[in-house]
C-alpha cells in the first residue's frame, strides 16, 4: 500500500470530501486523525470507517489556533507521527457582492484561507523538527478549488479564500522545500457532495452546469481523494507548489462545447 505506516491529519472530516479522503488514506495503509468542528457527524464517519485501520477522531475548529495546536498534540499523542496533512475543511455563503457583511466574508475566509494557514504552519514546524533528527519529510495538501480561477458573482468570500489558498499553497512549498516537505493543492469543480445539492436538485441549474463540463458530469468525492493519495505518495515525490484542477474539463473551455437547453 503506498501510505502504508504513515500517519494523516485529514480537516473537514466529516464531509463528503472528507470523508471520502480519510476512507482513501486508510485504505492505503495510512493511519487518519478525523478531524471536524462537527463531532456527531465525526463520531458517525470513525464509526463507518474504523475499520478499514487504525483511526481517531478530534473535534477541532481550523480556524482556532489552540484547536489547531491541540489536533497536533492530539496526533502526536495517539500516533506518534505526522506525515500528511490534509486540509479539506471549508465552507461557503452565497450573497450578492453588494450585500455581504464583513461578518459572513470573515467568517468564511477564517475557515477557508486561515484554517489552511494554521494548520499549515503548525504541521511544518512538527515537520521540520522530525527532518532535522533525521526523519522523512511529509506531504501537506491544501483544498482549492476551480473557483480559484473562475469567479461566481454571490460566492464572494468563498472564490476569494481560494484563491487565496492557492498563493498560499506555492508559498508554503517554496518555504518548505529546503527541508524536503512538499505542499500542493487540489482543485476540484463540481463534486457530487452536499455543498452541490441545490443544484443538484434544479433541473436548470444541473443543465447549465453540465453544459460547460466537458466530461459532461459532476465528479465524485472518491475522485478527489485519489489526487490527495497521489500527491501524498512517494509517486508524486517531484511534485511540489501545485494544483491539480479536477474538473471535467471547465478550465480549458472555450466555446468548444455547445450550451443545452
Amino acid at each position: 500500500m503506498a501510505l502504508d505506516g504513515r500517519t494523516a491529519i485529514v480537516t473537514g472530516a466529516a464531509g463528503g470530501i472528507g470523508r471520502a479522503i480519510c476512507e482513501r488514506l486508510l485504505r492505503e495503509g495510512a493511519r487518519v486523525v478525523m478531524a471536524d468542528v462537527d463531532a456527531e457527524h465525526g463520531a458517525r464517519v470513525l464509526a463507518d470507517l474504523k475499520e478499514l485501520g487504525e483511526a481517531r477522531f478530534v473535534k477541532a475548529d481550523v480556524g482556532r489556533r489552540l484547536d489547531v495546536h491541540n489536533l497536533v498534540a492530539a496526533t502526536v499523542e495517539t500516533f506518534g507521527d505526522i506525515d500528511i496533512l490534509v486540509s479539506n475543511a471549508g465552507i461557503t455563503f452565497a450573497c450578492p457582492f453588494v450585500d455581504i457583511s464583513e461578518d459572513d466574508f470573515d467568517r468564511v475566509m477564517r475557515v477557508n484561507l486561515r484554517g489552511p494557514f494554521l494548520a499549515g504552519q503548525a504541521v511544518a514546524r512538527f515537520m521540520i523538527e522530525k527532518v532535522e533528527k533525521g526523519g522523512a519529510p511529509g506531504s501537506i495538501v491544501n483544498m482549492s478549488s476551480v473557483n480559484a480561477v473562475l469567479a461566481i458573482a454571490d460566492q464572494v468570500p468563498y472564490s476569494v479564500s481560494k484563491a487565496g489558498v492557492g498563493q498560499l499553497t506555492k508559498v508554503m512549498a517554496l518555504a518548505l522545500a529546503p527541508h524536503g516537505i512538499r505542499v500542493n493543492a487540489v482543485g476540484p469543480g463540481s463534486i457530487d457532495t452536499p455543498m452541490l445539492a441545490g443544484v443538484a436538485g434544479d433541473t436548470e441549474a444541473r443543465e447549465r452546469l453540465l453544459s460547460r463540463t466537458p466530461l459532461g458530469r459532476v465528479g465524485q468525492p472518491d475522485e478527489i481523494a485519489g489526487i490527495v493519495a497521489f500527491l501524498a505518495s512517494d509517486d508524486a515525490s517531484y511534485i511540489t507548489g501545485q494544483t491539480i484542477y479536477a474538473d471535467g474539463g471547465r478550465l480549458p473551455l472555450n466555446y468548444t462545447v455547445p450550451t443545452r437547453r
